[in-house]
């Protein structure tokens, strides 16, 4: 009789211990870098660019940021990427500043992207993200791109020698 309590209580913990990850997942935000935060791609001080910043926090608890959304694409494109997210986060440069961006995380996937505008960041040619469709549209007029939606971000619009930079107007 025992053996069968023990095995409920340990189905029990277990299914505890799932739901305590999937409410993780459901309730991860954005986390403000500190000074010397760096990109986990190539080392760089996030608060020394310009442009808007990224997140990924994954469900184990940790996060990587990237100083720039071309970055943060490549790394969320990536066939190989199999670590499990609790959430992906961009700052909205319609409430931000383009040179000192700080603040302002919206969700990714809620985000409007301006594709192939002349404005720079870390890397070079980046992103702008959007909550507000009217603030991109806004941007992309004065600025040059396209405006998009997470879901039509590829793999192609990274490699700001084509097909990006053929977004530009």
């Amino acid at each position: 009789m025992s053996f069968k309590i023990n095995r409920l209580l340990a189905a029990l913990a277990t299914a505890g211990l799932l739901g305590a990850c999937s409410q993780h997942a459901m309730t991860a935000s954005a986390q403000e870098p500190m000074p010397d935060t760096a990109c986990a791609l190539d080392g760089m001080v996030l608060l020394d660019f310009p442009g808007p910043k990224a997140q990924i926090q994954y469900v184990e608890g940790k996060a990587d940021y990237y100083c720039d959304l071309m970055e943060l694409f490549t790394v969320m494109l990536a066939p190989e990427h199999k670590r499990r997210i609790a959430g992906v986060f961009v700052q909205d440069m319609g409430k931000t500043s383009w040179d000192k961006p700080s603040g302002h995380w919206i969700a990714a996937k809620d985000a409007l992207y301006v594709v192939g505008s002349k404005k720079q960041g870390s890397m070079g040619p980046t992103f702008g993200a959007f909550s507000d469709p009217a603030q991109a549209a806004a941007f992309a007029k004065a600025e040059g791109g396209k405006v998009l939606p997470y879901s039509q971000i590829t793999v192609a619009m990274l490699d700001t020698g084509h097909a990006a930079g053929d977004m530009r107007h």
